[in-house]
């Protein structure tokens, strides 16, 4: 596949995760597939990738993604998204704030015969938990 046709699969994940659909990734991520970015204790396989994006995806019922940047080169896609959403749903054992959080994401998606293969994220998690109060924002 080519660059561009790499980064138009990489684009529909966040257009579908903000419509709740995990399963998009069965399209567009190889089986054996490897995800460096499912929190500790969980294999780092489709199904762990799945099952993780579905507790937000509950806990914020009106979660969207905005891709702010999408840049390729070679079998690599990286993305820049906000992500926002209002926690009404229990998140990771936290209880439903009732709060609107807005937080950045940055991925690295690894493409082979137009299948994601690898991913990495790194994620605000600490001022998505500020925001929803149940952290404190580092100086405050």
């Amino acid at each position: 596949m080519s660059t561009e046709q790499n980064k138009a699969t990489a684009n529909r994940i966040p257009a579908e995760f903000s419509k709740g659909n995990v399963n998009i990734l069965d399209q567009v991520a190889d089986p054996k597939g490897i995800d460096h970015a499912v929190p500790p204790g969980m294999p780092n396989t489709l199904e762990s990738t799945k099952k993780f994006m579905s507790a937000p995806i509950a806990a914020f019922p009106d979660l969207t993604y905005k891709i702010e940047d999408t840049i390729a080169e070679g079998n690599l896609v990286t993305q820049r998204v906000t992500a926002s959403g209002t926690m009404k749903g229990e998140f990771s054992g936290m209880k439903p704030s009732g709060k609107k959080a807005t937080w950045s994401e940055m991925h690295i998606l690894r493409f082979a015969n137009g299948k994601i293969v690898e991913h990495w994220a790194n994620v605000d998690q600490m001022g998505m938990l500020a925001q929803l109060g149940f952290a404190q924002a580092p100086g405050a």
